[in-house]
């Protein structure tokens, strides 16, 4: 799947019609192309990902035929700042949950940048999504230079050593005593662009609070601080489970709600969590 991060001249929004979805407050316009049509550049992405004069999100999901026929359907990413994103946890499970919907079935499944992502419906109503494996080498996360990903040896501010994990997304996970205390909107965007990650990175403020539970904030590469983030979730999960804070199946406390994260014995990762339809519409 191409995600040129380009505005595409042959995307008119005009008139197309959107679901404004959320999963525990991570928020997101969904876009239906399954018809083909091309979808939005990242001029275009930003400009309906503006809380201001757009609709507004944190990222624009975009639903597409599957490019290689590996799974039911395609899945793009593009960030409020119109980058593009390799995996979205609560967007997939999002695209899910709308799709389950509309066909009555409780399992549905997605290309996407990351690879394949399957999703299933629970007993509860709540969407669960197999985020895969996690990369733990520092040329698959990626990190521009040998590093132990247990210990990247970085650090800003009251934050330091923190673990480095690749879930579609590079992540820094930071443990701390105390996540609320954390500047995390000033800090963030410095650690996002530090030189250590050559795609930015997703950095994430966690305190284990039992073997457990997870309190998580999340600065999103492209997006800022935001409710919740899946490939966030998961990847402190991972982190916290490497660095043997927790037991492999916890709860992560997010500002949106609560995420359900089980790094499973074959090595993937489940998560688990509640999605919302908000509002319907259609592009100006």
């Amino acid at each position: 799947m191409n995600q040129t991060g380009h505005n595409n001249p042959a995307f008119d929004p005009a008139g197309v019609p959107f679901v404004k979805m959320h999963g525990a407050g991570n928020d997101f316009v969904m876009l239906d192309l399954r018809d083909g049509a091309a979808a939005p550049g990242a001029g275009t992405a930003a400009e309906i990902a503006d809380r201001r004069r757009g609709v507004g999100c944190d990222q624009l999901v975009v639903i597409v035929p599957a490019p290689t026929g590996l799974a039911d359907y395609g899945l793009l990413f593009l960030n409020s700042d119109g980058s593009a994103s390799g995996a979205c946890g609560n967007g997939t499970r999002c695209a899910a949950a709308l799709l389950m919907d509309e066909t009555g079935s409780t399992e549905i499944s997605f290309e996407s940048e990351a690879g394949v992502l399957d999703c299933l419906r629970n007993g509860d109503g709540s969407v669960a999504v197999d985020m895969g494996r996690p990369a733990t080498d520092w040329r698959e996360i990626p990190l521009s230079e040998d590093r132990d990903t247990l210990h990247l040896g970085i650090a800003e501010g009251p934050l330091s050593d923190p673990v480095g994990v690749g879930m579609g997304n590079p992540h820094a996970v930071f443990f701390v005593e105390d996540a609320e205390s954390v500047p995390i909107e000033r800090i963030g965007p410095v650690l996002e662009h530090h030189r250590l990650f050559p795609e930015r990175a997703n950095i994430g403020v966690a305190q284990a609070k039992g073997r457990g539970r997870l309190r998580l904030r999340v600065w999103e590469r492209g997006a800022g601080l935001t409710q919740a983030c899946g490939s966030g979730a998961c990847a402190a999960a991972v982190a916290a489970v490497r660095r043997g804070l927790t037991d492999r199946k916890v709860t992560v406390e997010v500002d949106g709600g609560e995420l359900f994260i089980d790094w499973a014995e074959d090595d993937h990762v489940l998560m688990s969590g509640p999605t919302a339809t908000s509002f319907r519409g259609v592009l100006a």
